[in-house]
C-alpha cells in the first residue's frame, strides 16, 4: 500500500492498546454505564417495601449478577465478537445482518435493526436528563433549601452543553479519559471504604441472595427488574464505539478498572444503608464524608456531562449511518476536526435534541420520574441486539459450535425479554416516552427507504440504457463544446433525466461527458484503493460508481481528482468541469384517499427540506447546472 493510500484509509484500532488508549475509552465508552450508580440503588429501593437487610443482600446480589450475565458475559464477551468489519453499533449489526438475505426476511431485520436505532435517540434525549438530574439532586444532601435549584441549574449545565456542540469536543474530549478515571477511582474508593466499615455485605457476591429474593416475591422482583436495569445502561455504548478503540481496550478497560468500580460502589451503597437505614433516600452522595459531599457533587455532575456528550455525540454518528444507508434524508454533517473522522456536528439533531432533553427535565423534574422512561428504551435496544445477534454469530458456525452460539443467544435472549417486558409495564409511568419517540422515528425513517426506493422503480422505468444512448448519440452527435460534463445519475446504466434535458434546451454536449453515481456500502470504511470503478461506454463517455462506507461522507471532488490522476485520458480539471443535476420535486397524487396519500405527502415535505446534494457530496456551487423535474408518486 502506498502512502497516498494509507492516509485516506481508516485508522485501526492498536491489537495491543496502551494506557492513553484506555483512558480515553473510559471517557467516551463508559461515561453512561459509569453514572448509573448514581440513582440505580435509589430507584430500586424505592419500589422495595420495607426493605430489610435480606431485601439489600439479594437485591445486591441481583443486580451484580446481572451485570456479570449482560454486560461481561453477553456485550464484552459475546456481542463484541459481532463486529461489521470493525465497527459495532445497532445499524452496522443490521447490515451485516442482512448481508446475503433477501425478501421478507432482509426487511424484517432491516426493521429490527431501525428499532434498535431509534430507541437509541431515546436514550439519547433521556440520559442527558436523568444523569444531570440525579448528579445535582446531591445539593438537597448539603441544604434542602437548595432543592428549588436542582431544576434550574440542570438546565443551565445541558444548556451549555449542547451549545458547544458546534466547536467540537477535541479539546475537551483530552480531559474526559482522566476526569472518568478519577471518578471511577473515586467510586472505588468510597465503596471500598464502606465495605470495610460493614463487610458483611459482601455476603450479596453468593448467587444463593439473589435465589431466595426472587423466591420470596417472584412477581415483585419481575417488576423491580425495570429498576435494576438501569445499571446496565451504557452496554449498548460499548458495542456502538468498538470502532474507535478496538475490542481488546474495551474488554481490558472493563474487566480492569469498571466493573470492579461499580461492584464496589454498589455494594458500598449497601453497607451506608445497613449502617442507616435514612440514606435509603440517596445513598450515593451518603457514602462520602462530610468534607467530601461538595466536591463529590461537583465531579459527578462533571461525569454526567461526559455521559451526556457521548450520547449525543452517538446520536450524531447514528444520524449520518442512517443518512449514507438510505434511510434518513441528506443533511448539514459539519467536522469539527481536520483530523478526526468520527468528530462531527449535525446543527438540526442537536437542537432537536436539545429541545428534547428540556421539555424532558421540566416536565418530570427529577431523575426517580425519568428513570421508567430510561428503562424502556435501553431495554427495547438491547431486545433488538440479541434478535440479530441471532442471525449474525451461529451464521458461520456449524455443529456443536453452532449449538453453543444458539443456546448462549437464547439465554441472553430470555433475559432481554423478561427486562423488556418488565419495562413495557410501565409505559404509563412515562416509557411512553421512548415509545413514541421511536415510533415517530420509525415511521419516518420506513417512508424515506420505501420512498426512495419507489423513486428508483419509477426513474429507472423509463429510461433507456446508458451505453447505447451514447454511442447512438456520438454517430450525430449535436454540437459539441469544449470541457467535461460530470452527470450525476442515482440510478447505473440509464440515462439520467440531466442529460436529456440538457440536450433538450441546450442543444450541446461537452467534449467529454462522465456519468457519476454514487453508492453507500454495507460496510463502515471502503478503502481508497477501492474508491470506484470506472468503465469506458464509447469514445467521449465514461461511467463511473463511487462507494463510501456508512462511516464515511462522500466527497465527489476528490473521488473525480483520484480519477484523473489514474485515468489521465479523462480531462476533470476542475475549472472546465461543469456538474450537472437533476433536482426531482415529488408531487403526490390528488385524486388518492387519505389513509394512501399520508405517507407520500410525508416523503414529498422530507424530500422538501433534505440537505441540498450539491452541499452534501462537497460538489462546487459555482460549478453546478441544475435540472429541475416534476416526479408524481
Amino acid at each position: 500500500m502506498d502512502q497516498a493510500t494509507a492516509a485516506h484509509d481508516p485508522p485501526k484500532p492498536a491489537a495491543t492498546p496502551g494506557a492513553a488508549i484506555l483512558v480515553g475509552a473510559l471517557g467516551v465508552v463508559y461515561g453512561d454505564i459509569g453514572t448509573s450508580p448514581l440513582y440505580t440503588i435509589k430507584a430500586a429501593l424505592a419500589q422495595v417495601a420495607n426493605p430489610g437487610e435480606a431485601e439489600i443482600l439479594g437485591l445486591l446480589s441481583l443486580l451484580f449478577w446481572m451485570l456479570m450475565v449482560v454486560v461481561s458475559l453477553k456485550y464484552v464477551t459475546i456481542i463484541l465478537r459481532a463486529d461489521n468489519r470493525g465497527e459495532g453499533g445497532t445499524l452496522a449489526l443490521m447490515e451485516l445482518a442482512v448481508r446475503g438475505v433477501s425478501g421478507r426476511k432482509r426487511w424484517r431485520l432491516i426493521v429490527l435493526g431501525l428499532i434498535g436505532a431509534c430507541l437509541f435517540y431515546g436514550d439519547s434525549m433521556i440520559t442527558p436528563a436523568i444523569s444531570v438530574l440525579s448528579a445535582l439532586e446531591g445539593i438537597a444532601i448539603v441544604s434542602h433549601r437548595l432543592d428549588p435549584w436542582v431544576v434550574p441549574l440542570s438546565v443551565l449545565v445541558l444548556g451549555g452543553l449542547f451549545m458547544i456542540q458546534s466547536r467540537g469536543t477535541g479539546a475537551m474530549g483530552k480531559l474526559f479519559g482522566p476526569v472518568m478515571l478519577l471518578w471511577f477511582l473515586t467510586l472505588g474508593a468510597l465503596g471500598a471504604w464502606r465495605i470495610i466499615l460493614e463487610p458483611h455485605i459482601l455476603q450479596a457476591l453468593n448467587p444463593m441472595w439473589a435465589y431466595a429474593f426472587i423466591a420470596k416475591a417472584p412477581w415483585e422482583t419481575f417488576l423491580l427488574l425495570g429498576a435494576i436495569v438501569l445499571a446496565l445502561t451504557g452496554a449498548e455504548t460499548l458495542y456502538a464505539d468498538m470502532g474507535h478503540f478496538g475490542r481488546s481496550a474495551i474488554r481490558r478497560a472493563w474487566f480492569g478498572l469498571v466493573l470492579p468500580a461499580l461492584v464496589l460502589c454498589y455494594f458500598g451503597q449497601g453497607a451506608v444503608i445497613l449502617a442507616d437505614p435514612s440514606t435509603m433516600r440517596n445513598p450515593f452522595f451518603h457514602m462520602a464524608p462530610d468534607w467530601g459531599l461538595v466536591p463529590l457533587v461537583v465531579l459527578a455532575t462533571v461525569a454526567t456531562v461526559i455521559a451526556s456528550q457521548s450520547v449525543i455525540s452517538g446520536a450524531f454518528s447514528v444520524t449520518r449511518q442512517a443518512v449514507q444507508l438510505g434511510f434518513w434524508p441528506r443533511m448539514v454533517i459539519l467536522h469539527t476536526s481536520a483530523r478526526e473522522e468520527g468528530q462531527i456536528y449535525l446543527p438540526r439533531v442537536n437542537i432537536l435534541l436539545f429541545i428534547a432533553v428540556l421539555v424532558l427535565v421540566l416536565a418530570f423534574g427529577s431523575s426517580e420520574g425519568l428513570a421508567h422512561a430510561y428503562g424502556f428504551a435501553v431495554t427495547g435496544t438491547m431486545l433488538m441486539t440479541s434478535l440479530l445477534a441471532f442471525a449474525v454469530l451461529p451464521r458461520n458456525a456449524k455443529g456443536p459450535r453452532r449449538l453453543m452460539w444458539l443456546g448462549l443467544i437464547s439465554v441472553f435472549l430470555v433475559l432481554d425479554v423478561l427486562l423488556f417486558s418488565s419495562n413495557a409495564l410501565k409505559i404509563h409511568d412515562g416509557g411512553w416516552v421512548p415509545l413514541l419517540v421511536g415510533l415517530c422515528l420509525l415511521t419516518l425513517m420506513m417512508t424515506w427507504k420505501q420512498g426512495r426506493d419507489q423513486m428508483h422503480e419509477t426513474l429507472s422505468g423509463d429510461h433507456q440504457p446508458l451505453k447505447s444512448f451514447m454511442e447512438s448519440l456520438e454517430e450525430y452527435p449535436p454540437t459539441r463544446v469544449p470541457g467535461t460534463a460530470v452527470f450525476m445519475s442515482m440510478i447505473v446504466n440509464t440515462v439520467p433525466p440531466a442529460l436529456l434535458h440538457n440536450l433538450k434546451h441546450n442543444k450541446v454536449l461537452h467534449e467529454q461527458a462522465l456519468f457519476l453515481t454514487v453508492e453507500s456500502a454495507d460496510v463502515p470504511y471502503v478503502p481508497f484503493s477501492e474508491r470506484y470503478r470506472l468503465e469506458r461506454l464509447s469514445r467521449t463517455a465514461w461511467q463511473a460508481v463511487a462507494r463510501w462506507g456508512f462511516k464515511q461522507e462522500p466527497n465527489v471532488p476528490k473521488v473525480l481528482e483520484q480519477i484523473s490522476q489514474e485515468h489521465p485520458e479523462l480531462n476533470l480539471d476542475p475549472m472546465q468541469t461543469s456538474y450537472f443535476l437533476s433536482r426531482q420535486t415529488v408531487i403526490v397524487v390528488r385524486k388518492l384517499p387519505f389513509h394512501l396519500a399520508w405517507r407520500r405527502r410525508l416523503f414529498a415535505f422530507m424530500a422538501r427540506n433534505a440537505s441540498r446534494s450539491t452541499r452534501f457530496y462537497k460538489i462546487p456551487p459555482n460549478r453546478v447546472v441544475e435540472m429541475g423535474m416534476q416526479l408524481e408518486l
